[in-house]
C-alpha cells in the first residue's frame, strides 16, 4: 500500500466537509483512498435562494410548471457576458413558468436575451444572422429578470436592442410613381415561403444533415436546389423574354407527379423518415427538414445507394447524415432511432387531436400529460381541441374515395336546392384521384357572379337541419368575398364515422385560382408561388397577378390582376405546362 504523509495545512482543512465534522486520519491511508473520502467541493459562486430546497423534478426528469408568465414564449439566452450560472436560473424560471428554452437560435425562439451591455451588431455576430425575423424581440437581459421578479411578461419597448424606424428600410426613390401612390405600408406576403425569414444555417449544421439555406427554401418554394443558382438571373425576368424565364423542368409545378420515379432506396428512407417524424413532433424544423430532404434526394435516386461516397455525392446528402445511410446498409438499423425517448409517440398522438400542433403537443408534455385521457381531464382545450379530442379515432381515420365523393354529392345537393345554378365542386386529395381522403373540401359558386351572395348561411342551415353538420369548428371564416366553414359532418347509414368537411363559396371571378389552390397539393402550390414570385407575380386562391413590387420579402404594391377563367390561364400566364388534378399529387 502506497504510505502518503499529510501536510497540516491539509488536515485542517478536512475538519468540515458538506457541514459534517470529520477528523484528521492517523496512520497511513491510500492516495486513491483519500480522493474518495473527501470529494473536491465545488462551490457555485451565484446562489439564489440558498435557504430554500431545491425544486423536485417529476417523473421524467423535467422541472414542474409552476406558472404560466412565459406561456407560449420560446427564449435564447446568448451566455456571452451574462455566465452559465444565470443563463441557468434564467432557463430554470422560464420552463417553470410555461415558456421553453433553446440552446441555440432557431425557428421557434420568439425572444433573444443578451447582456445588458452587449449591442445590437455583437448580438447579431455572435447569432450568425444578418437581421432578425420581424416577430423575434432582442432583448437585454434586464427584461427577463423583471419579468420573473414582478411574475408577469412586461412589454419589450424599454428593453429592445432594436430600432423598428431603423431597421425597416423605405421605399427606394425608383419605384415608379403608380406604385407609391397606392403605398400606406408594407403589404404582407401571404405567398412567402415560412423558411424565408429563418436565421442562416452554420458549417455544423451543414456538416451533419447536408442542408444550406438555399437548400431549406428550396424544400418549400419547390424550386429544385441545384438550381437556386440562377434565381438572380430569374428573379427580374420578363414574361415576353423566353430567354431570361426560368425552364420548366426545374420547377416541380412544371412536372406531373406521375414521373416520380421509383424509390430504390426505401429500406434507408423509412428509416430516415422515423427521425423526420420525430423532429417535427419535437417542434425541430431545421432537423425536420434536413432528415426530410436527405430522403427527397434519395427517394428520386435513379439507382440503389452502394457506398458511402456515392452517399456522399447525391445532392442533400452531407458527410454525416451519408454516415447514416452507410448504418442502414451495413445493419438494416438506425441506432439514432433507439434513443427517441417516450416522448416522440405521445408528441405524435397529441399532434394528432385536431387543432392542437407541435407547440401545444409540447406544452401538455411538459405539464406532465401523457395519455389522451389525461388530456381529455386535466388539460385546458379550446373550442376546436374539443372535438378533435370527441373525434380523434374518425378523423385519424382516412375515408374511402366513395365516402368523399357522397360528401361532396350531400354539399352539392344541398346547394342546388337553394339555387339549382348554383356550382359545387370537390377539391383537395379527392380531386387530385387519392383512393382515401383526410378531408373533403367543396367549393360553391354561381356562374353570373352575384348570386353566391347571401347563400352560405342558408347552406349551413340546411345542412345542419338534416343533421349531415354535427359540429362546428370555424363557422364563418371571411377571406375577402370568400366565405369558409370548416365542421365536421356525417353521412346517414350504420357505422359511419365522422368526417371534417370544409364548405368555401367564393365569387365566380376567383374560381380559377380558388380551384387551383385547393386542389393542392400544398407542395405543388408552394412550387407555383415561387414561380410567380421570380416573374414579378403574386398568386394566392384570389387571383394572379402582375407587376408586383416588393420590399424585401414584403409587397408594397399588389400589381394588376390577370384575366383568369379557367386553371389553364393560370398555368398560361406562369408559362408552364397544364396539369391535371392527378398529375399534382407532390
Amino acid at each position: 500500500m502506497l504510505s502518503v504523509s499529510l501536510p497540516c495545512r491539509f488536515l485542517l482543512l478536512l475538519g468540515d466537509v458538506k457541514g459534517k465534522r470529520v477528523f484528521p486520519f492517523h496512520g497511513q491511508m491510500s492516495a486513491h483512498g483519500i480522493v474518495k473520502a473527501f470529494p473536491k467541493v465545488k462551490r457555485t459562486r451565484t446562489r439564489e435562494g440558498k435557504d430554500a430546497p431545491p425544486q423536485k423534478r417529476t417523473s421524467d426528469g423535467t422541472l414542474p410548471v409552476l406558472g404560466t408568465t412565459f406561456q407560449g414564449v420560446t427564449v435564447h439566452i446568448l451566455p456571452a457576458g451574462v455566465g452559465n450560472a444565470r443563463c441557468q436560473i434564467f432557463q430554470r424560471h422560464i420552463v417553470q413558468n410555461g415558456g421553453r428554452t433553446e440552446s441555440s437560435f432557431s425557428p421557434s425562439v420568439t425572444h433573444v436575451v443578451v447582456d445588458d451591455c452587449m449591442d445590437s451588431g455583437r448580438a447579431l455576430r455572435l447569432l450568425k444572422v444578418d437581421t432578425l425575423p420581424p416577430a423575434v424581440r432582442l432583448l437585454k437581459c434586464a427584461w427577463l429578470a423583471s419579468c420573473i421578479a414582478e411574475k408577469r411578461l412586461l412589454e419589450t419597448d424599454n428593453y429592445s436592442l432594436l430600432n423598428p424606424d431603423k431597421d425597416v428600410e423605405t421605399v427606394k426613390e425608383n419605384v415608379p410613381l403608380q406604385a407609391t401612390q397606392n403605398i400606406a405600408q408594407p403589404i404582407p406576403d401571404e405567398t412567402k415561403p415560412e423558411l424565408e425569414r429563418q436565421p442562416v444555417l452554420d458549417d455544423d449544421f451543414r456538416d451533419e444533415y447536408g442542408v444550406s439555406q438555399k437548400d431549406l427554401e428550396a424544400l418549400i418554394s419547390g424550386l429544385h436546389p441545384e438550381d437556386q443558382n440562377q434565381g438572380p438571373s430569374n428573379a427580374g425576368a420578363s414574361q415576353t423574354d423566353p430567354q431570361l424565364e426560368p425552364l420548366p423542368g426545374k420547377w416541380v409545378c412544371a412536372q406531373s407527379s406521375k414521373s416520380k420515379v421509383d424509390n430504390y432506396n426505401k429500406h434507408i428512407t423509412d428509416k430516415l423518415e422515423v427521425l423526420a417524424k420525430a423532429y417535427t413532433h419535437q417542434g425541430d424544423r431545421w432537423r425536420a427538414l434536413g432528415y426530410s430532404k436527405a430522403v427527397n434526394a434519395l427517394m428520386s435516386y435513379p439507382k440503389p445507394v452502394t457506398s458511402y461516397e456515392e452517399a456522399c455525392a447525391i445532392q442533400g446528402i452531407g458527410k454525416k447524415m451519408a454516415d447514416k445511410v452507410m448504418e442502414i446498409m451495413d445493419s438494416g438499423h438506425l441506432r439514432k432511432i433507439d434513443h427517441l425517448g417516450e416522448s416522440v409517440p405521445v408528441l405524435e398522438m397529441f399532434t394528432n387531436i385536431w387543432g392542437a400542433g407541435a407547440k401545444t403537443a409540447q406544452l401538455w408534455y411538459t405539464q406532465g400529460f401523457r395519455t389522451l385521457e389525461d388530456i381529455r381531464t386535466k388539460a385546458k382545450l379550446n373550442h376546436n381541441q374539443i372535438i378533435g379530442l370527441k373525434y380523434y379515432d374518425d378523423f385519424l381515420d382516412r375515408m374511402p374515395r366513395e365516402e368523399a365523393a357522397a360528401v361532396g354529392q350531400t354539399v352539392r345537393e344541398a346547394a342546388q336546392g337553394l339555387d339549382p345554378s348554383l356550382l359545387a365542386m370537390a377539391c383537395g386529395s379527392y380531386r387530385r384521384g387519392k383512393a382515401t381522403c383526410g378531408d373533403v373540401d367543396v367549393l360553391i359558386t354561381h356562374p353570373d357572379g352575384k348570386s353566391h351572395r347571401g347563400v352560405f348561411a342558408q347552406l349551413l342551415q340546411s345542412l345542419r337541419q338534416k343533421g349531415f353538420l354535427t359540429d362546428d369548428l370555424v363557422s364563418h371564416e371571411e377571406n375577402g368575398e370568400q366565405k369558409k366553414y370548416m365542421g365536421v359532418c356525417l353521412l346517414p347509414g350504420p357505422g359511419r364515422r365522422h368526417r371534417r368537411l370544409d364548405i368555401i363559396v367564393v365569387p365566380h371571378s376567383e374560381l380559377a385560382c380558388a380551384v387551383v389552390y385547393f386542389t393542392g397539393s400544398a407542395h405543388f402550390n408552394r412550387s407555383l408561388r415561387a414561380l410567380a414570385k421570380t416573374k414579378q407575380m403574386s398568386l394566392s386562391e384570389h387571383s394572379l397577378n402582375s407587376d408586383v413590387l416588393r420590399q424585401g420579402s414584403q409587397k408594397v404594391y399588389r400589381g394588376t390582376p390577370l384575366p383568369t377563367n379557367t386553371e389553364e390561364d393560370v398555368f398560361n400566364h406562369l408559362g408552364i405546362p397544364f396539369r391535371e388534378p392527378q398529375e399534382r399529387d407532390w
